[in-house]
């Protein structure tokens, strides 16, 4: 059940004027919220998005003649057939006064016509727009502006990502970055610094991603997509540093907090966060792999965790290969490499629980060391392990076997202490983000004691400011 052309170019020409509406209205009051819930509106109808539609949008925002308008009206020429619109283009009127056009109009004309472009996949004409865009976004210092530029600032990243030129721009997004914290544009510095670590892990510079980090003023999260970004990124810097278990901390972070549509960063975050609990000497549950949507994304993660804890190195071996190629699109062969002494640790550990005694010929049989010196290599791995606390073993050089101590009573150590401390911290760290994360309306405590009228008018309020919140989380991720 199609629409009509007519129809559908009605639907976008009344929804497109909702949005132009909102940011009037957002700039007149200095309220961002309305700003951003104009963005929404906006990416919601993208899908309808037809180049005809978008011409006389943008002619009827833009005064005939400036120079946005004679920027922004090529990318449609070759569209010049359909871009014949009927008498229903009559029907769109922008509120403002077109010989006095709010700068965030303009900018918004460059948004509407970049994410255009990057649907229709044209990405050469995506990076010429935002170029404009950028230049024209440095001319400018308003805080009403600063929602639409971080998006601008996306699909700027993101249209020379897909042209394999990032290290293109990159000095462009540090001087952006360096402009927006000297105007205090504090979403603006958020997004940015994530596009920054997003261009540094491209080219595997994980070194200046963390000197970058590191040196960046930390701020209040304004943005909950910009937080699961920055959580992702710094989960996969600590996983190359080896710190793996702040590196686990971020990725399940990352996880928790992004919204539930957001399936392609759930895969993401759970690939790099079952390597690195594996890395960890932790098994993943089969329920991670088994999520609705991702189990055949994370297959191959799923027998490669199997061959983990089994202990089997032909096993993992054999994954390892199979699956090349995914580890080598996701970037985690290396991390992948560093497996192989924890496969060879999880089997030997099998094998001292197993047997009270067991040859070192056995035990290189066993774990599968195909070398001309497997028994030396047996040793040497039977007397690291010993020595790094993994297995309660000795080794009887003169017999050439190992010998397995008794395993004691583990409720008799400190573990369950310390495995119940690590529950409270979360619980406590939990319960402290949950109120930092509370809003409060200005001047909240200097009120007096408000009228039952009142009261209804500000719990709608809040009703609705939850909503908003609510929306934000579920935006374009």
């Amino acid at each position: 059940m199609g629409v009509s052309d007519g129809g559908l170019f009605m639907l976008v020409v009344t929804e497109l004027k909702v949005v132009v509406s909102q940011v009037e209205r957002g700039v007149a009051m200095k309220e961002m919220r309305l700003i951003s819930r104009a963005l929404r509106l906006m990416m919601s109808v993208r899908r309808r998005f037809r180049g005809p539609t978008l011409a006389a949008f943008i002619k009827h925002v833009l005064p005939v003649g400036s120079d946005t308008l004679s920027r922004l009206l090529p990318f449609f020429c070759k569209d010049e057939k359909d871009m014949e619109v009927d008498s229903t283009s009559s029907t769109l009127h922008v509120a403002s006064h077109k010989s006095n056009l709010l700068p965030e109009l303009e900018v918004l004309c460059y948004l509407v016509v970049l994410v255009y472009l990057v649907d229709q996949k044209q990405y050469q004409e995506a990076k010429a727009c935002s170029g404009f865009a950028i230049a024209r976004l440095k001319m400018l210092n308003r805080r009403s502006v600063d929602v639409i530029a971080s998006r601008i600032f996306f699909y700027y990243s993101l249209a020379y990502e897909k042209t394999d030129s990032l290290v293109e721009i990159r000095s462009t997004l540090l001087a952006l970055h360096r402009t927006a914290t000297l105007r205090r544009d504090e979403l603006g510095q958020e997004t940015l610094l994530n596009l920054l670590l997003r261009n540094y892990l491209h080219y595997n510079l994980y070194d200046q991603a963390e000197k970058l980090r590191s040196k960046t003023q930390q701020l209040d999260t304004h943005s909950n997509q910009q937080l699961c970004r920055y959580l992702f990124y710094l989960g996969k810097i600590r996983t190359i540093q080896l710190e793996y278990t702040d590196a686990k901390d971020s990725l399940l972070q990352a996880a928790r907090k992004a919204p539930a549509k957001a399936r392609g960063f759930h895969i993401q975050c759970s690939k790099w966060a079952a390597i690195v609990r594996l890395l960890l000497g932790e098994i993943p549950e089969r329920t991670t792999f088994m999520q609705p949507g991702m189990k055949k994304a994370l297959k191959p993660y799923f027998e490669l965790t199997n061959a983990v804890r089994i202990g089997d190195l032909s096993l993992f071996h054999m994954a390892a290969e199979k699956h090349s190629s995914v580890f080598h699109a996701d970037r985690t062969h290396n991390l992948i490499v560093r497996l192989r002494h924890n496969v060879i640790r999880t089997g030997l550990r099998n094998i001292s629980i197993s047997y009270s005694r067991i040859s070192l010929a056995d035990i290189a049989a066993k774990l599968r060391l195909n070398s001309d010196t497997a028994v030396a290599d047996a040793e040497s791995i039977v007397a690291k392990a010993v020595r790094d606390g993994g297995i309660e073993a000795s080794i009887d050089h003169a017999n050439g076997w190992m010998q397995s101590r008794e395993t004691g009573d583990i409720y008799s150590s400190n573990e369950p202490q310390l495995a119940f401390h690590s529950r409270i911290a979360f619980c406590l760290n939990t319960h402290n983000e949950a109120v930092r994360a509370l809003r409060f309306p200005p001047n909240a405590h200097k009120e007096e004691l408000e009228s039952a009228e009142k009261r209804r008018e500000r719990q709608q309020q809040e009703q609705e400011l939850a909503k908003h919140i609510a929306e934000e989380d579920e935006g374009d991720f």
